[in-house]
């Protein structure tokens, strides 16, 4: 491998050993690295010909497909970052991303782009991955077709820094807008080069799609594998909805690694009927983005006991910043996020002052300092932090700030937010995030903690711990559950609020047990596939006010 220090690099460098090897699969549809490297170049043509430049943004507004991965790699050989937007969300929110990013075009398809075209700016050059005829009452627009895609002749493009921006990733925010957060070639390529290298990706690997392209996972699905010269395969929506079509999808695909949130692995166990299915080709079970409950995790690991388990931690704003390998015969309670990615450094931070960094505490480091070592937000410092939130200075200063800790560092932190403390053998230990914890007559309580304990019911499927302010303005515990059909059937599958109260009374202390249990069907989901508890905060809020 040469030097690589771009992301549409790995592309260049691995098409020469790999040209006629299949890149992407996509339902009954594959591209070779070959025709990918190819065509990408074509489109970047294209987007230079239309007035695409350097640092401009380029929206990818297209259901996950061929044409979506030959749209990012042909944006990042323009010069450009790719933003890709979610196509299952509703229009206003798409509004809202592209007059926060301003693209300077979107690729799309026919279809899709009729209904989001009031929204766009008149300036924005729209591509279309098809050759219907959108053009005819648009006057004011120009519509490049995909034949006008194929006939481009080879024109001169940008020169990029490794510090370019390379892709816009936009998350929710805590007001409702959208964010977006700039990750530059950098920052990613680091990643790519570590995950390749940590976990061994060979030219024969088949690695699975599941996570959409604007969740961060989806960067390692798509460079470190092209990076491995093996083959990705895009998982439509309409197999992720359904676990046993999913379970059995993975079978049929000889998938060999697979990456996506817990929840979407405790659907496969629950209702999968995993138990029945051959997993031998699957090697590595990678799992981010939410606390993976331990009952489910054993659970797996007996289903698929040949695979490799690792548990990888980072917000969007970090991708990967630490790993740990769970041990087969692990009786761990709570799985460590582990220890720091050899690109960054990790630190706790309690009430402004320091308690570990890079994983020492302060006094291994400085013996003048005498440092009670407890616990703090979890903060990283490295190349792979993001490069800011876009167009949003104030936020972006809240969550990378400027610590100084005499004779070790005056640097930049990225804070996450999570809470953490560090355990004896040096791994980080989840315990919530900060805005999750609350106070309730006085008591200082983690509802994570709550929802761990609930998970530990074999009867208790999925779990939403709320917060719900009281008269007294101190907050009470509203707990919603769903359950499950048990996986061993002479278990009863039935129970109710007092058993639940009863339950939790057994593992935690009273104040610490909710006060209200629903018990639903389902409980809403994000389009990633957790519990939207914003969702559910918005639902309580209207039934309070009587809504």
């Amino acid at each position: 491998m040469s030097n690589i220090t771009l992301l549409h690099e790995i592309l260049a460098d691995s098409v020469v050993d790999n040209k006629v090897k299949t890149a992407v699969r996509c339902g009954n549809k594959s591209i070779s690295y070959g025709d990918l490297e190819y065509l990408s170049n074509q489109l970047c043509y294209t987007l230079v010909k239309e007035g695409v430049g350097y640092r401009d943004r380029v929206g990818i507004y297209l259901d996950k497909s061929i044409e979506s991965i030959i749209s990012i790699f042909a944006i990042l050989k323009a010069g450009a970052a790719y933003v890709p937007l979610d196509p299952g969300a509703p229009n206003d929110r798409i509004a809202k991303i592209i007059s926060d990013c301003i693209p300077s075009a979107i690729i799309s398809s026919s279809s899709k782009i009729v209904n989001l075209i009031d929204k766009i700016n008149p300036n924005c050059t729209i591509v279309t991955v098809d050759d219907e005829d959108i053009a005819k009452n648009l006057s004011n627009r120009r519509i490049v077709k995909w034949s006008d895609v194929l006939s481009c002749s080879m024109i001169d493009t940008a020169d990029v820094l490794e510090e370019d921006l390379a892709y816009i990733l936009y998350t929710s925010g805590s007001t409702g807008t959208p964010k977006g957060i700039m990750t530059s070639h950098r920052a990613s390529i680091i990643f790519i080069n570590w995950s390749y290298h940590e976990f061994k990706l060979l030219p024969g690997d088949v690695v699975a799609n599941h996570a959409p392209l604007h969740f961060d996972l989806s960067i390692f699905d798509i460079f470190t594998t092209i990076k491995a010269g093996g083959t990705v395969v895009l998982i439509p929506p309409s197999i992720s909805l359904f676990p046993s079509n999913l379970a059995s999808f993975i079978v049929k695909e000889e998938i060999n690694v697979w990456y996506s949130v817990p929840s979407i692995l405790v659907k496969m166990i629950l209702y999968g009927k995993m138990e029945q299915l051959n997993f031998s080709k699957l090697r590595l079970i990678l799992f981010a983005g939410e606390v993976f409950p331990n009952k489910y995790l054993h659970l797996l690991m007996q289903l698929i006991p040949n695979a490799t388990y690792y548990n990888l931690y980072g917000p969007t704003e970090t991708n990967v910043c630490s790993y740990y390998k769970v041990p087969f015969d692990s009786s761990i309670e709570n799985i460590p996020i582990g220890k720091a990615c050899p690109y960054n450094k990790l630190a706790l931070l309690n009430n402004g002052k320091i308690e570990y960094i890079d994983n020492k505490p302060i006094q291994e480091l400085n013996s003048s300092d005498s440092v009670d070592i407890k616990e703090g937000e979890l903060c990283v410092r490295g190349a792979n932090v993001m490069t800011a939130y876009w167009r949003n200075t104030k936020t972006t200063q809240a969550k990378k700030r400027q610590v100084a800790v005499p004779d070790l560092c005056d640097d930049t932190l990225y804070c996450t937010g999570d809470w953490v403390k560090q355990d004896s053998d040096g791994n980080i230990i989840y315990l919530g995030r900060i805005d999750n914890m609350i106070k309730s007559r006085g008591y200082r309580i983690e509802l994570d903690e709550i929802e761990s304990v609930l998970y530990r019911h074999p009867v208790i499927s999925r779990v939403a711990i709320i917060a719900v302010p009281d008269l007294e303005s101190t907050n009470l515990i509203k707990a919603f559950i769903t359950l499950h059909d048990s996986v061993d059937k002479n278990v009863e599958t039935t129970i109710d609020a007092k058993e639940v109260k009863n339950f939790c009374s057994s593992y935690l202390p009273r104040y610490m047990v909710p006060a209200f249990i629903e018990i639903w069907k389902e409980l809403p989901e994000t389009l990633n596939g957790k519990i939207d508890k914003v969702k559910l905060k918005k639902m309580i809020t209207k039934e309070k006010l009587g809504l």
